[in-house]
This record gives structure tokens, sequence and C-alpha cells, in this order.
């Protein structure tokens, strides 16, 4: 890469985009601050590594890619303006951003809040779901590949190149380690990558998000990616379950079980925020601190009367640094022998009062005792046993600790945690020098966030910094939400991690215009209902397209009667309010609706209102003179039944009732008319 960067800094890209400053570095490219002289705006300039450029072959793949992503219009997409090859150097020009990407947000912040979290995926997301309509996958969805720029205004950047450079078939090692741990485990086995594994990318970022660390690592590729096809994604401790529950959903092994693609993750999303309460919040802009951080310090310089003031670069000079006190010592001695003070620059004529030099007296000898050398042969082999005493009491004191780090100092115990909350938990875990890993389980009795068990259990010894499994209880099992139109057999999957089991009544299967024969509609119980662990959850399925049946004459009948025969019309009966509702079992229905024998038309249009008569009285309408047909529906709207002699054709007259016109009778009589 320095010979790449020393052939293009300062040079002009086909006589218009002016390299200057390096922006970042990566194992396949390396990324420039540039200048569109032609346009006069500044860019960010990408320049591939000539070890990929050497290849035509890669050549053409880069140039149709870049073509793909320079047609993706949206807000959060980073724009590519230009691509193009100069001699030995192919190269993308972008929007330049000013800011940062979240990889330097997460190593400033740690883990964020779940609202600022939501805030920074949900234009990832946005852009993602914008590519796939498009028929495109990014392949890449990493932190570094998410730029925030001024305002917190957050952008996907290399839509393509990831697919440019795997199908390359050159990588390297910082490329993979930097990818692998956001790779789908399709992606890790086949290279086979769709909408569905940008879901599972952007899912772990997530998690790294609100946990403050991906959920897989390892020294090498080979153990991270052997983790993603193997293991579940562990739940992420101290967030709320909807959320925690929608990055699972969105990391999920199967394809299938995941959301299909960006735009019904960004749906998710958004539906789990709004029962939290997240409110967005304003994405901060990862900071840098300046390169060279010198600290100024002034000195103050003694200056004499009349002498010159002293400069300004003077004034700034950095302080030297104190001399040993030994060295104070001894220049402070130095000072004191040498006499009067020397006058400062500036003043040499300047007169110093000093007072008369008094005679010093010697201070009387003393004597010296005499010394005993038995006595002072017995004093130093004395200093000499303390002085050996010590070392050997200190190297004992290293000697024993260092056993002790070989022997108990380096193992710890498992605390008791079981029934502890998943906080409390993690913390005594962190205490006992131990990792918590955090696996939440359905449970009937242990409630939400409590711990159920620990793997290994209390008191086992480990070596610290081992981890430990924390089975904590998600409570309750909730019926999943389940897309419409979903697969049966996705459908039970989902519902079978959730701790519950799925089971099949046709005579609840439903009509439905546009789901397909055989897939789900609905969930019995609705989903989010509390049930019991391996209690059943009834899968709707469809019918298809509901037949194009005249509503059936329910005249008569019970409540329930009425409405099984309209609903196996494939119709949505719904009981009238007010005088006409059914007061028990025995309320008969007087009319629907629409009435009987119309043909409802269109796909909504499947409601039929059930008036009930209840036994009460109605006054009988006239209905002579009138067509047969008209007279049945007043007849049948007041609550009566309607027997038709003679002409019994719709548009024959009624000239003679049964029951006088006026008469008050009790509604579900019968009424017989005379048609001619």
């Amino acid at each position: 890469m320095e010979r790449s960067v020393s052939n293009v800094m300062g040079g002009l890209l086909e006589q218009r985009y002016r390299v200057d400053a390096v922006l970042a570095r990566g194992g396949m490219s390396t990324v420039y601050r540039g200048r569109d002289t032609r346009l006069d705006r500044d860019v960010a300039i990408k320049v591939m590594d000539p070890h990929l450029t050497a290849d035509p072959a890669f050549v053409a793949r880069f140039e149709r890619e870049a073509r793909a992503a320079a047609q993706l219009h949206h807000p959060a997409v980073v724009s590519v303006h230009d691509q193009g090859v100069d001699g030995d150097q192919v190269y993308l020009v972008m929007e330049l951003i000013d800011g940062g990407n979240l990889r330097d947000l997460l190593n400033q912040r740690g883990k964020l809040a779940p609202a600022i979290a939501l805030s920074v995926l949900g234009p990832v997301l946005s852009a993602l779901g914008a590519a796939h309509r498009a028929g495109l996958v990014h392949r890449d969805v990493k932190p570094e590949n998410v730029l925030i720029g001024p305002g917190g205004q957050v952008k996907v950047a290399d839509f393509g190149l990831a697919r440019a450079i795997a199908e390359n078939g050159v990588t390297s090692d910082s490329e993979i380690l930097g990818t692998v741990a956001y790779l789908s485990p399709e992606q890790v086995e086949t290279g086979a990558a769709d909408a569905r594994s940008d879901v599972y990318s952007a899912g772990i970022v997530l998690y790294e998000m609100l946990a403050g660390q991906a959920p897989y690592r390892g020294e090498t590729a080979i153990s991270v990616a052997y983790q993603h096809v193997n293991s579940d994604v562990p739940s992420v401790p101290e967030i709320p379950l909807a959320l925690d529950t929608l990055v699972r959903k969105a990391t999920r092994r199967d394809p299938s079980l995941r959301p299909p693609n960006a735009e019904a993750f960004l749906g998710e999303l958004e539906r789990v925020g709004a029962e939290l309460g997240l409110t967005p919040q304003p994405v901060p802009v990862p900071g840098s601190a300046p390169e060279n951080d010198r600290t100024v310090v002034m000195r103050p310089v003694p200056v004499a009367v009349g002498a010159t003031p002293p400069s300004a670069a003077e004034l700034t000079r950095p302080v030297a640094p104190k001399p040993p006190m030994a060295q104070q010592m001894a220049s402070a001695m130095t000072t004191i022998n040498t006499g009067p003070p020397t006058p400062p620059p500036g003043i040499a004529g300047t007169r110093t009062m000093q007072r008369p030099e008094q005679p010093r007296r010697r201070p009387p000898q003393k004597k010296k005792p005499k010394v005993d050398p038995v006595e002072e042969e017995r004093k130093r082999r004395k200093r000499l046993f303390i002085i050996w005493g010590s070392v050997v009491a200190v190297l004992a004191l290293i000697v024993g600790l260092f056993s002790w780090y070989l022997g108990a100092g380096r193992w710890t115990a498992v605390p008791a945690v079981v029934g502890q909350s998943e906080t409390n938990a993690t913390r005594l875990m962190t205490s006992a020098d131990l990792t918590a890993l955090i696996d939440k389980v359905p449970s009937d009795d242990v409630p939400n966030g409590q711990v159920i068990s620990s793997e290994p259990g209390e008191g086992t010894e480990l070596r610290k910094g081992q981890s430990v499994k924390l089975v904590v209880s998600r409570g309750r099992p909730l019926v999943p939400f389940i897309n419409v139109g979903a697969e049966v057999a996705a459908a039970t999957k989902e519902i079978e991690a959730a701790g519950l089991k799925t089971v099949t009544d046709p005579t609840k299967d439903a009509f439905h215009d546009t789901v397909p024969i055989g897939k789900v509609v609905a969930l019995d119980p609705r989903p989010g209902t509390s049930l019991k662990i391996n209690d059943p959850v009834t899968l709707v399925l469809s019918k298809g397209p509901s037949p194009r049946t005249p509503v059936p004459n329910v005249s008569g009948k019970t409540k329930d009667e009425a409405f099984a025969e309209l609903q196996r019309a494939g119709l949505e009966p719904v009981e009238a309010g007010g005088e006409d509702a059914a007061e028990n079992g025995d309320s008969r229905v007087a009319r629907t609706d629409p009435p009987a024998g119309t043909v409802l038309e269109g796909t909504g249009n499947k409601r039929v209102t059930v008036f009930f008569q209840n036994n009460r009285e109605a006054e009988v309408p006239d209905v002579t003179r009138k067509k047969v047909r008209e007279a049945k529906e007043e007849l049948e709207r007041a609550g009566f039944r309607v027997k038709v002699e003679f002409n019994k054709s719709n548009n024959a007259t009624v000239v003679n009732q049964s029951v006088p016109p006026g008469t008050r009778a009790k509604r579900g009589t019968e009424i017989t008319i005379v048609g001619l």
C-alpha cells in the first residue's frame, strides 16, 4: 500500500480529481480526501490496492458494481459520483462525509443507550431497504461502513464492493477479521447472500451497540465463523425483553426465521421502539483528540529595573525540569559560600547595603570516646543479620505469593446466583473474576429477569476469567409475532423457539383474498398473549379468496346457527346493537343487512349485520299493492317471517296479507301474503 500511496498522493486522477490527505487505510483499499477540480467540490476517493487491480476480471466486476451502486439514491446512502481507471489505479469517487464511523463511536463510548442504538440502526435499515427493493445486497454491513457525519447524519457506504472483492477470491487477514464478525451463517458456509444476510449482519451490529461488544470473539477468523454457524446469538443483558427478542429474531441461524428484508426489520424495530417509548435521539458524532497535545507553560522571568523585558518566545519557552534535591542543596550551599550576591544585569552600578562581617567563633572540640573493637564487631554482625534476614523474608514472601497465585490465586469459586436478579448475578460474577454469559429462557414459575440456574453450578472451582452461563427467566412464553403469509414450517419454528407448540384446526381456517392457500393468516391466541410452556397455539391458515356467494337466508335461526352459516359462506357476521341485539340464546334472527340473496362485490366487502327479534311486539306494516319482493323485505325488516302464496314471483303484486296492517304482533310471527 505504501507504493500506492506515494504514487497517488498530491497527483490528479484522470486530470480531474486531486488526491490530498489519507483518511483511512484498509486491507483492500485506501480512502483519501480529494477535490473535484471540474465541479470544485470536496470528495472522498477510494483507491483499490494494486494487487487487486492487476486482475482484469476484478476491474470489470468493480466497474459493474460501481455503476449499480451509483443508481441507488437514498438520503442514508453514501452517493457514488464517479469511478474510473487511471494507469494502474482503479478508484471510486464518493460523497465526502466529515465526521467518523460507528466503529469510532463504539470505541469512544462503549455500548450505546437503546434509544441511540435504534436511532443509528433506523437509517441503516432504511438504506438497506432501498437497496433490497432495487435488487442489491450489501454483503458487508459492519460498523466501519456506517458513517456518521455532521449533525449526527447516518449513512451507509461500500455498496457492491464486498461482492467485487469476494468474487476476486483475494482478501487480506485484516479484511477477513474485520468482516467475519458480522457474516451470516449462510455466507460462511456457502458464500451465498441475499437480503436476509444483510438483516443478520444488521442484527449483529445492533447487538454490538447494545452490549458494547460483538457476540462472537476469537483469535482467528475460523473460530469466529464456527460460532456463527453453530451457536445462537446470546441474549443482551440489561435491555428490555422486546428489544432482546428482536435482536435474537434478526440473528436466527435459519434465514427463514429472520425478517425477509431490511424494510420488514425496520417495521419491527419501529414497533418495538414505540412499545418501549424510545423516541428518536440525536446521534453523537465521533470525537477525535488532537494529535499533538502539548501544554505550554508560562515561566515567570525576573526583570531588573531598567532592563529590557523578555520576548514572547522566552516567556513561552518550556520550563526546564527541576534538578534533583542534592543538586539544589549543592547550589544553595554554593550561593551561601560565594559572599554577597551579584547584581542582576542592567543594575551594575547599584550600591548594596552590607553588614560588617562578624568574627566566627570555633565550636569547642569534643573528645572522641574510645571504641571497643569487640563491641564494634558485634554491632556490625547484628546489622548484617538484620539485613540478610530482611532479604530472606522478602524472598520468602515473593515465593509464597507466587505459589499462591499458581495454586489458589488463579482459581475462584462460582458464587450463589440462583434466585438473584440478572443485574445482581452479573455483579457477583464480576466480583468473583468470572464472565457472565446470559441465556434467557421461558419459565412458568420463575419471574422475568431472575436467574434459574448457572452452568457450572454454585461452588465449582474455575480459573479466573472463565465464563459461566447464567440461565435467566424470560417469564411465561409470549405468542410471537408472525408475518402474514408465512410458511407453516417457519411459523412452527418461531413458535417452538418461544417455548410453545403449534396445532392446526381446519374449522378455524379463514378465507383471505391475498394470502395463498395453506399460508398463515393469523394465530389463536393473538400475538403477545402470555401462555404456559408447551401450551398450544393454533395456526389459522388461508383458504384462499372467498367465493362470490349470495348472503344466505338465516331468518328465524339462533345467533350461533346464523353466524356459523355466514362464516361458512366466507362472510363476516356482525351483531346489530341496541334493541336489535340478541338478548339470549333463544333470540332469533329477524333479518340481515345486506338482505338475503345479495351478492357482495369487492375483496373487502364481506361484513353482514345480523338483527334479532327478541320475541318483542312490532307493528305490522301495510304491504298491499306492493311488489312481492318489496313486501318481503319490509316485513322481514320489521322482524316478521314471510310466506308467499298463489303468485310467488317477485314482480307480482300483493293483494292481501294474513295479519291486518297496524296490528301489533310478536316479532317472528309468520305473515302470509297473496301475490297476483
